[in-house]
């Protein structure tokens, strides 16, 4: 018995030595991992506390941008040109849609149609962060559909509405109204427009750019509450945007609209202004070009087609196109010729139908000649040897500077950017830029609007609208106002005088003279297409050569639609009694400027004058408003 006890005490005395031994290993297992986590909880908590606790209140509570709705864009009577329309974005906040790569795979699949645009962006650094970033504009209400019912796969994809601009009348004045595009890293950097992000839209050509300011709006924000995909549960707090001002154009729609179909299939411009304040009420290009294909950017391919038409749709041909003013110029000849005592009302010069000057014989457009002309006859019929005889006796220098009076070669101020000043030139300049001396016969060429002269559309139409009011040079006006959303007006477009024509009024006179019987008398070069039995019309025609006459004829490309023809001009005004519209037309390789531009010029003219008496008749007494009476010499303004 006592042996067995004896066993019994060694065996437990083994048996508790490994259990302590073992207990004692396990308490120091748990000290480490005990120690380990109270480490890892300093590091958190201490350490990086503050940093994890923008990250967890990030993942509950967040601050978002509200982007305020573009301002809209009406023609001078409330006729809305451009407006927005609801839009749906497509973002990623990558933070919340870890894992990235399988997040874009599914949602590849449920909208194909975006694979592309959607792959293109994420194949870039999108980085990490619980800023947004935008994969695809303008998803439509489909994909919206369907990214909505599998929100629960797609974690950190968010759909946000904005305010999409809508150019409601494709093309309709493009060059003027301008488009809008993607604001990029550098103008951000340099803070050239405040209050703008990556992303955000801004106007990049005409009055979208010109009135950015008024048109932008400024953004709010609201605090949002969002689940663990990033999706937004509840609004906690608002701060509301303020809305971009309205702006009202000095176009009239219903004269634009006429004057773009009427350039049809047609290359060129067609402008009208009111002369007696300045303000553009027309002003269409051909070709133009849709302004929706650049919101959200526009494609390769499109921009391509762009680039590569050979008649250039994205020139702005009103203030950027240059050409040779042609016979138009012989209104500035004719002033001079007059201001500086050369020629007077009883002036006569004899045409044969060319003028001998050296060795060379420069031709009258009419070559059986116009007989003895006079100033007044001399501008009705065009006639280029009256002329000739003005330019030699003038000179180069003394014609610049009559015409630099005119605003010709100079910028005439207009609000929108990249307007070209055109070229009047002078002695001084040929030597210096050609590096030759100024040649008697180039007076000639000069005095009828062809050589070195280069003026743009928009300049004659000032120009004329001056000889149209008595010689008030105005600053071409196409902003009208720009107004609040309640109707309250931040800024007025009032006339703005550039300058006096260097003329007086019994000169002036003169020349008013000649324009009116250009189109009025039986020899008129415009009275073939520009005469209306109605309204009295005053205007000047002008064929500008491309090329030399000789090469047009026997040159490479003879016969070649838009290769060496002439450009057709008319620049004109009405009634000519009492003018309320001028206009001014171009046609690239038009020909001659009575058939190529004149008609559609007549045709701008009579349904604006006929629109503003359609309107006079309704709303004025019939005893006291200006009516058209039918006299003599034409309807006219009474």
């Amino acid at each position: 018995m006592t042996q067995e006890n004896d066993i019994y005490k060694c065996f437990h005395s083994v048996d508790s030595q490994w259990f302590r031994r073992r207990l004692f290993s396990l308490m120091i297992v748990v000290l480490i991992a005990f120690g380990i986590l109270a480490t890892r909880l300093f590091y958190l908590q201490i350490i990086h506390g503050d940093h994890y606790y923008n990250l967890s209140k990030n993942n509950c509570v967040r601050m978002q941008r509200v982007n305020p709705v573009r301002g809209l864009i009406f023609d001078r009577s409330g006729k809305l040109l451009v407006e927005n329309r609801p839009s749906f974005d497509l973002t990623i906040i990558p933070s919340d849609a870890k894992p990235v790569d399988q997040t874009i795979k599914k949602l590849v699949q449920y909208v194909p149609e975006f694979a592309e645009a959607i792959l293109e962006t994420t194949s870039k650094k999108i980085g990490y962060g619980y800023k947004p970033v935008l994969l695809k504009t303008d998803i439509g209400r489909d994909a919206l559909a369907s990214i909505s019912a599998h929100q629960f796969d797609l974690p950190g994809i968010v759909i946000e509405a904005n305010a999409r601009r809508d150019y409601i009348h494709p093309g309709l004045a493009a060059h003027l109204i301008g488009y809008l595009g993607e604001i990029n890293a550098d103008e951000i950097n340099k803070n050239i427009y405040p209050n703008k992000k990556s992303g955000d839209l801004i106007g990049r050509f005409g009055v979208e750019k010109a009135c950015d300011e008024y048109l932008s709006g400024v953004p709010g924000g609201r605090i949002v509450q969002v689940n663990a995909n990033g999706q937004m549960v509840e609004v906690l707090d608002t701060v509301a945007p303020e809305p971009g001002h309205n702006v009202f154009l000095t176009i009239d729609y219903d004269l634009q609209q006429t004057a773009e179909t009427l350039l049809q299939d047609k290359t060129g411009v067609a402008m009208a202004m009111d002369p007696g304040t300045g303000e553009i009420l027309a002003i269409a290009n051909s070709p133009t070009f849709n302004q929706n294909d650049f919101i959200g950017g526009i494609s390769t391919v499109k921009w391509k087609e762009l680039m590569s038409n050979p008649d250039r749709p994205m020139l702005n041909r009103a203030i950027q196109g240059e050409y040779p003013p042609a016979s138009t110029y012989k209104v500035v000849t004719a002033m001079a010729a007059i201001g500086e005592g050369i020629i007077n009302q009883h002036t006569t010069f004899f045409c044969p139908g060319s003028y001998n000057y050296g060795n060379r014989d420069y031709g009258c457009w009419k070559k059986q000649g116009h007989g003895r002309m006079d100033v007044v006859n001399a501008l009705a019929q065009s006639c280029d040897v009256f002329f000739y005889y003005c330019g030699k006796k003038l000179g180069v220098d003394r014609l610049a500077r009559y015409a630099k009076g005119c605003g010709l070669g100079e910028l005439t101020g207009v609000q929108v950017d990249n307007e070209a000043d055109g070229l009047i030139p002078t002695a001084a300049w040929k030597k210096q830029t050609i590096g030759t001396p100024w040649q008697g016969g180039e007076n000639l060429s000069i005095a009828i609007g062809q050589g070195y002269n280069l003026v743009t559309p928009l300049q004659l139409l000032a120009f004329f609208g001056a000889v149209a009011n008595g010689g008030v040079l105005y600053k071409p006006l196409i902003v009208k106002s720009v107004n609040t959303v309640e109707g309250d007006a931040v800024i007025t477009g009032n006339p703005e005088i550039r300058g006096k024509l260097p003329v007086n009024r019994d000169s002036l006179g003169l020349i008013q003279k000649g324009l009116l019987q250009a189109v009025n008398h039986p020899q008129g070069t415009a009275r073939g297409y520009v005469f209306d039995d109605m309204i009295r019309i005053s205007g000047k025609t002008g064929t500008a050569q491309v090329v030399s006459r000789r090469l047009e004829k026997e040159g490479p490309n003879k016969g070649c639609k838009n290769s060496f023809k002439s450009h057709a001009w008319f620049v004109g005004y009405a009634p000519s009694e009492d003018p309320q519209i001028v206009v001014c037309v171009l046609i690239e390789h038009g020909e001659h400027g009575s058939s190529g531009a004149g008609p559609v010029a007549k045709e701008m003219i009579v349904s604006y004058l006929k629109s503003v008496f359609n309107q006079s008749s309704n709303q004025a007494d019939p005893e006291n408003m200006n009516v058209f009476e039918k006299s003599g010499s034409g309807l006219i303004m009474q």
